[in-house]
């Protein structure tokens, strides 16, 4: 599929280029905004709101090879919206509120089996902010520089996040039982350490 092709044509007024770019990472999407609402419904409103979105700023959009990552940080900052407007607070973003165990698996049909559920008792022990980080790099598969313009956030402190967060779960599954995190929490780390001032945690 060609990106830059399809997303010309679609700032062209071609809606059945932008539906093709859509439909193409459906899924993802949907996973997406899933990790941040909760409900299928919520999630799929989400969908719908970024659809009108990327409708209305299609045409700003200068690189159209990030069409993707663009789209998926309008689909979060969309997410994040709606659960401020209904008074809720965000599964990723408050640092003092987690969600449990039964909201994030009983209905979610991508995380059913018994190593997700192990996974998110892992998770759980990391606070708000490494946890988002970590969720939109490792399930999403989403570049550092992408997370940080979601999150609206620095890439050392993303990096650092991250780092930190892995260093957390390592600690509490007994340290050496994934050896193959360890390069990149470290390679994180040191990244982070080069940027200068204090991280944001």
């Amino acid at each position: 599929m060609n990106i830059s092709r399809l997303v010309k044509q679609a700032q062209r007024g071609n809606k059945d280029a932008l539906l093709q770019l859509i439909m193409a990472q459906q899924d993802a999407y949907y996973r997406l905004a899933y990790s941040y609402m909760g409900n299928e419904h919520d999630a799929m409103d989400a969908m719908e709101d970024m659809i009108v979105k990327l409708y209305e700023k299609l045409d700003q959009l200068n690189n159209r090879e990030s069409f993707y990552s663009w789209s998926k940080t309008i689909l979060v900052n969309r997410c994040k919206a709606m659960l401020r407007s209904r008074e809720r607070f965000l599964p990723f973003g408050d640092d003092e509120h987690e969600p449990t165990l039964a909201a994030l698996t009983d209905a979610n049909p991508y995380r059913n089996t018994e190593s997700e559920m192990d996974m998110e008792e892992l998770l759980s022990h990391l606070n708000a902010r490494q946890r988002e980080a970590i969720e939109l790099r490792y399930v999403h598969d989403l570049p550092y520089q992408t997370i940080a313009e979601m999150t609206d956030s620095p890439l050392g402190t993303i990096k650092s996040r991250i780092s930190q967060g892995i260093q957390k779960l390592k600690a509490v599954i007994g340290g050496d039982r994934y050896e193959n995190d360890r390069g990149e929490a470290a390679g994180a780390q040191a990244e982070h350490e080069y940027h200068s001032g204090p991280a944001r945690t």
